[in-house]
């Protein structure tokens, strides 16, 4: 049965974070709005990386490219060198043939001048061979230039195509920059933002609280008076409007120093059950002032209702505990329409005005505890 209660008591808190976290909190959601630009900041980076590995794989394939064009115009310099001394020789060849058919060197004239018929055979031959290897060698000069020109075209459309590449990477890489500067411009800003809501939260929370030590002060006058002329005793009821009875309310003689007790922990943070002394959660933190003044309470906002006596908006006084959201918030009230909590996952422990929107939307009731 205890593990029963027990899990009660653990859902029950759960909710209480969940709906007071549907309250409005500016800071929160500024955080909120900070974290969604951290993970886009996050996702840019992982895609800035890719778009830069990309961009410089493309670089070094259009380097490669570009290097690969320099030794071609260094071969292709060779072979139009090649050509052109291929060339000359030829043409020398050619002027010799013809000289020699001027002179009237003709073949008859070869074979009649020589010693022998072998001899003869090895000059025409060796004239032959002479000027097929000439020819055979500027053929084969000009097709070694006709290829390394069509490798030289061939490498330029690749350069080309490359450079596109190139451009588009480069282009993709700085779309991803652009963007991660703006992410960074916008979270600066949310940051600025947040930094300047809690400047303004810690001034309006320093005022609430000097604002609350004043009407202390001037409670435990008016309670000092109060006990001096009057017995408290159990609830009583007088007649009202119309003859119907009005439940009276004694006083709380404890409500000022649970006050004053609740304000020492002003800007703590919300720990999901936790009930101090460093952190606490809504029930956690009614739990642990109370306790202060010797009563002990359940960390369980439920259960904290069932105890003391119920009082209506209209006679709240400090220390008396405000609950919300069908009992899954509470806190403690500091008077003048302000009460103490510790809200959310996030948040710390402040005052907060019972006018809220949220607050007077989801308001439940109150209990003073004596």
């Amino acid at each position: 049965m205890a593990r029963v209660v027990g899990f009660l008591a653990l859902a029950l808190t759960a909710a209480c974070v969940a709906v007071t976290t549907a309250a409005a909190d500016p800071i929160a959601d500024k955080q909120a709005e900070a974290q969604r630009i951290i993970e886009q900041i996050n996702a840019l980076g992982v895609k800035l990386d890719a778009a830069s590995e990309a961009y410089d794989g493309a670089t070094y394939r259009l380097n490669r490219i570009r290097a690969s064009l320099r030794e071609n115009e260094r071969v292709l310099v060779v072979a139009r060198h090649d050509v052109k001394v291929a060339t000359r020789r030829f043409g020398v060849g050619l002027r010799a043939v013809y000289m020699t058919q001027q002179s009237g060197d003709s073949t008859l004239e070869i074979l009649v001048g020589s010693r022998s018929l072998d001899d003869a055979m090895n000059v025409l031959d060796a004239q032959k061979r002479i000027s097929q290897q000439t020819t055979y060698l500027l053929e084969t000069v000009i097709r070694f230039r006709a290829k390394v020109e069509r490798i030289r075209a061939r490498l330029q459309r690749t350069r080309v195509a490359q450079e596109k590449v190139v451009a588009e990477r480069r282009a993709a890489k700085a779309r991803i920059v652009r963007g991660l500067a703006e992410q960074h411009r916008l979270l600066a800003a949310v940051q600025s933002q947040i930094i300047e809501l809690k400047r303004e939260q810690a001034l309006r929370q320093a005022r609430l609280a000097a604002a609350s030590a004043a009407r202390l002060a001037q409670e435990r006058m008016l309670v000092a008076q109060a006990l001096r002329t009057q017995v408290v005793g159990a609830t009583t009821e007088v007649p009202g409007a119309a003859g119907l009875p009005v439940t009276v309310v004694p006083p709380s003689q404890i409500g000022a120093r649970v006050v004053r007790i609740a304000e020492q922990y002003l800007g703590y943070p919300y720990i999901w059950g936790a009930a101090g002394p460093n952190a606490f959660d809504c029930s956690g933190l009614v739990t642990y002032v109370f306790a202060q003044v010797g009563i002990s309470l359940p960390h369980f906002a439920a259960a904290q209702w069932s105890y003391g006596t119920y009082v209506s908006i209209d006679q709240l006084q400090t220390g008396d505990l405000v609950f919300f959201a069908n009992l899954d918030h509470v806190g403690i009230y500091i008077g003048n329409g302000y009460y103490i909590e510790a809200p959310h996952p996030g948040g710390v422990v402040q005052i907060t005005s019972l006018a809220d929107p949220w607050a007077a939307a989801n308001y439940y009731g109150a209990k003073r505890i004596s």
